[in-house]
């Protein structure tokens, strides 16, 4: 059972909001979407709110409104900024908040993404963190490097779909077992930097990973240093059981979208389970609940804007996740009745931007606070002290110092 006074909030962020019809909200700026300032003005509301990270939405293919395909649709927002590049523009612009870009596992190079991470760390000054996510046909086309069968909706619980999923997640836990390889291929002092003798590393604390598997065969090292968290955080979104594996074996953050307080206990349940059977049973991996928000200062105003917003978009809103339509001492209830289900912390996603985010922020977190369910100041130190993961050690040099 979560202990709700060290309760964990995160948000999505993802273009206008994630309802589609957000850019057309009252006071959303669709016209700014593509710049830096807008990005930097949501990562300084959301640190204002003591947020613990933010995430954001990232893919290899247009928005759509169809499940695995592409569509037509010109009135919804098409397009995105890279995650990574957002996450390394706004992280100095709001220091002490976490930035978790989004990373398509399927399609990139661990090694690329591993110093892409490592860097954004260190820009970060040990805040960054990455969430992985799986790419289907659409994606896949566009990259041009494979071909993956398209699974649309009503095809989801087909043995052919339940097969490509469990294969993709699969390979998604050899794609983090990379990327911490390659993270510790440098030692923590590896850099000497003496001028004197003319030495910059030592060559002995740079190691080659020699990882070769069925997806990846990588040598190492990485040409950037070990970053400051030693393993920036990996989280995952996870809506079936091969997600929850992803979760318990290589994760240090899952997120979940269970249906009620029972679904959430199922759930984390299974994510436990699967942390003990990959032999990490003692290790502390979060799960965070995800929630889409409509917030407004009574609920038939919150229910009256999600109708405006349903009305423009031309059909009612639905979502993976569970969706809140209401006050911020509503949510509260919510969120610490579902934290006694075993869920460590939250990731809201505002279905508009600013104003959900900015209810979050001004009414939401005092309202937690006032429960002793959220902390009054900000959370020192990096993201991983802050959610509570120990530093890892070097699996290379903790090798070398077993040998000696």
């Amino acid at each position: 059972m979560s202990d709700t006074t060290d309760l964990h909030l995160a948000i999505a962020l993802d273009g206008a909001g994630w309802h589609p019809a957000a850019w057309r909200d009252a006071d959303a700026r669709p016209a700014d979407l593509f710049t830096a300032p807008y990005w930097v003005s949501l990562a300084a509301t959301a640190r204002r709110g003591l947020a613990d990270f933010v995430t954001i939405e990232d893919a290899f293919e247009l928005q759509s409104d169809e499940f695995g395909t592409p569509d037509t649709r010109t009135d919804r927002v098409r397009g995105r900024l890279d995650a990574v590049d957002i996450a390394a523009r706004i992280a100095p612009s709001a220091p002490g908040l976490g930035v978790l870009p989004t990373a398509v596992a399927t399609l990139t190079e661990p090694f690329h993404l591993s110093k892409a991470i490592a860097t954004l760390d260190y820009v970060s000054t040990g805040n960054a963190g990455v969430r992985i996510q799986v790419a289907g046909a659409a994606a896949a086309r566009n990259v041009g490097r494979r071909t993956l069968p398209t699974v649309t909706a009503d095809r989801l619980g087909s043995p052919e779909a339940e097969t490509l999923v469990r294969e993709l997640f699969g390979e998604a836990r050899d794609y983090v077992d990379v990327l911490r390889r390659l993270w510790d291929s440098w030692e923590d002092d590896a850099e000497i930097r003496d001028v004197a003798s003319g030495r910059f590393i030592d060559r002995h604390k740079l190691h080659y990973i020699d990882f070769d598997g069925p997806h990846f065969s990588v040598r190492g090292p990485s040409i950037t240093p070990r970053p400051p968290q030693g393993h920036p955080p990996v989280a995952a979104l996870a809506h079936t059981a091969p997600g929850y594996e992803l979760i318990g074996s290589s994760a240090d953050i899952g997120f979940v979208t269970p249906r009620d307080h029972a679904d959430a206990e199922s759930i984390v349940a299974s994510i436990r389970s699967a942390q003990r059977a990959a032999g990490r049973g003692d290790d502390a991996v979060h799960v965070f609940g995800e929630l889409v928000v409509v917030l407004d200062d009574t609920v038939e105003a919150a229910r009256a804007r999600l109708d405006r917003l349903d009305d423009a978009a031309g059909s009612a809103y639905t979502s993976d996740a569970e969706i809140f339509v209401g006050t911020a001492s509503g949510l509260a209830d919510l969120l610490v009745d579902h934290s006694t289900a075993g869920l460590t912390g939250f990731r809201l996603r505002p279905a508009t931007l600013p104003h959900d985010l900015e209810q979050i922020v001004d009414r939401l977190v005092p309202e937690l606070r006032a429960r002793g369910a959220y902390p009054e100041t900000h959370r020192a130190g990096s993201l991983r002290e802050r959610l509570g993961l120990s530093r890892p050690a070097n699996r290379y040099a903790a090798a070398a110092s077993t040998t000696a």
